[in-house]
């Protein structure tokens, strides 16, 4: 019976049924400056075609499902074999299925691999974030497995595959693959030097160990191999851990418990321990971080993409809403206060899809100074992007008002989920630390950053202070640690401030150096100069702008 008591007026549209890559004028714009003119337009199509997916009801609706039926960890069979699986909902199946069909772990060996895949990454994770984690983990496996190339020859066709196979089998039976990592433990965390899990060589089996000890954080549980440390005779060594062995029989991979986190409640975080889990070294012994750390700046620079989504689809939900609702005798997106956080906000994402992206076609460009680049961006980039995702979102949430606050707009989760990202691959000092140890030890790296910024040079004069003060900052060694976070706040913004004086149209980049550069900002959003033209800053983030 239809109710009687009012009607319901002034409520916005849902935010479905759109494509979220076309109607993306940043990350649409990116895409067009970071790929060959001849690849352009089939990858335009194939990110629309996913945009599409994203953009559907029936999306939406796998990531609420997959959030409200999270996984349930079954350590024995009703006979009372141990089996070690874990659970996940259906939707849990679709978001990954339709990630690795999109090619998501496929960046490595394609032309424009890593801005395609790094586009499709933020297009797809503003559906839901905790299946990127298998995602990330598995895209990122492949530089550290290449540090063996037998081990990359057998296994990087499967990470690299579009095929989807949720079951466990052996290695062989598989189409497709995804792997997880187990790095930290109880005693460690970040300090993966402190791990005591011990690794002992297989006599008369090059190559092979037996593991015992524990990891503290396991992710992605239920992938098909691993990547963990372990101390061998020689030290920290990296080793890949198969959940299934070539004969058939479930390696030792004992699941305690998954973990009750705050938010990525859809993706399952384990407690493992290994009682002589067999195990084939990667890499060198005792060069285990080394070999691993190309992973780990993977990762990094996912960490970074995954909140420059989160914070794309926040802003995109508050300008939405603020397009079509009206109070005050008009829209709240002409109010002119709510112009001004709305601005603000869409400068926040702006600067964080711009600078995700520039790092992704460094990765394509693969040159020696695109490297040395990469060494102090992608930390600086980590640590500031992640660290900029919850104020955004929280921000956003608010211009909603109570709707904005209530789980079924999504938003709730979107805000649990934002402080993850800098805490993951390392949080806020290891990051900060990070920059200072590239500074520090690969001059070429400072080097590739002035010649990167520099080609900004000029065209804006706040820019131009910013960047002498940064130099005035690195000059001064006194204290440096204490001041880490400061230093790769300072190269950050920097770098964003550059990247859109050169590439965003004037009134984005006035108003970002006006205020990141300039200091005519407050301490909230909503504080920019209202000198700017604030209502372009604003349009250019709606969706379909």
């Amino acid at each position: 019976m239809a109710p009687s008591t009012h009607t319901v007026t002034n409520q916005p549209p849902p935010l479905v049924g759109h494509d979220v890559f076309t109607t993306d004028r940043v990350l649409t714009e990116a895409v067009d400056r970071h790929t060959p003119p001849e690849l352009v337009d089939g990858v335009r199509e194939e990110l629309a075609l996913l945009g599409r997916s994203a953009g559907s009801a029936q999306a939406r609706e796998w990531g609420f499902q997959a959030n409200e039926n999270p996984p349930r960890l079954r350590t024995h069979d009703r006979y009372g074999h141990r089996i070690d699986e874990v659970e996940f909902h259906p939707a849990w199946h679709r978001l990954l299925g339709k990630a690795v069909s999109a090619g998501l772990t496929d960046a490595w060996g394609r032309p424009a691999g890593h801005v395609r895949r790094a586009a499709g990454f933020l297009v797809w994770a503003q559906v839901e974030a905790g299946h990127g984690c298998p995602v990330s983990m598995t895209h990122a496996a492949v530089p550290a497995l290449r540090a063996d190339p037998a081990l990359a020859a057998e296994w990087e066709p499967r990470l690299t595959s579009h095929v989807y196979e949720r079951e466990l089998g052996t290695p062989d039976s598989k189409p497709g693959a995804l792997f997880g990592m187990a790095m930290t433990e109880k005693q460690g965390g970040s300090d993966v030097r402190a791990n005591t899990t011990a690794a002992v060589p297989v006599a008369g089996d090059g190559g092979a160990y037996l593991l015992t000890g524990h990891k503290w954080f396991c992710s992605a549980p239920m992938s098909d191999g691993f990547l963990v440390l372990a101390q061998a005779p020689e030290g920290p060594t990296c080793f890949l851990v198969p959940r299934v062995l070539a004969d058939g029989a479930r390696n030792v991979f004992a699941i305690q418990r998954l973990k009750d986190k705050l938010g990525n409640r859809s993706n399952a975080s384990a407690e493992v321990e290994f009682d002589g889990t067999w195990a084939r070294r990667v890499g060198d012994e005792g060069r285990g971080v080394r070999t691993i750390i190309e992973m780990v700046a993977a990762t990094r620079l996912d960490c970074a993409i995954g909140s420059a989504a989160l914070m794309r689809q926040a802003v995109a939900q508050a300008v939405h809403h603020a397009t079509y609702r009206r109070a005050f005798g008009g829209e709240l997106i002409d109010k002119p206060l709510m112009r001004n956080v709305l601005a603000d906000l869409a400068l926040e994402s702006e600067a964080a899809t711009t600078l995700a992206m520039r790092l992704a076609a460094a990765y394509d460009s693969d040159t020696e100074e695109e490297r040395a680049f990469l060494r102090l961006a992608v930390p600086a980039a980590k640590y500031w992007v992640t660290k900029r995702c919850t104020p955004v979102v929280a921000e956003s949430l608010e211009c909603l008002g109570g709707n904005g606050y209530v789980e079924e707009s999504g938003l709730p989760r979107l805000l649990r989920e934002s402080p993850l990202n800098s805490i993951w691959e390392g949080s806020g000092n290891v990051q900060a630390l990070d920059v200072l140890r590239a500074l520090q030890r690969e001059p070429e790296a400072l080097n590739a950053f002035l010649q990167e910024v520099g080609r900004a040079r000029g065209a804006d004069h706040r820019l131009d202070r910013a960047i002498r003060d940064l130099l005035t900052e690195l000059a001064d060694l006194d204290g440096i640690e204490a001041r880490a976070r400061r230093v790769a706040e300072r190269i950050a913004l920097v770098l964003q401030g550059s990247l859109l004086v050169r590439w965003a149209p004037p009134e984005v980049a006035d108003a970002f150096c006006a205020s990141r550069l300039g200091g005519d900002w407050g301490t909230a959003f909503g504080t920019l100069p209202h000198t700017l033209d604030l209502g372009s800053v604003v349009d250019r983030a709606r969706v379909g702008g």
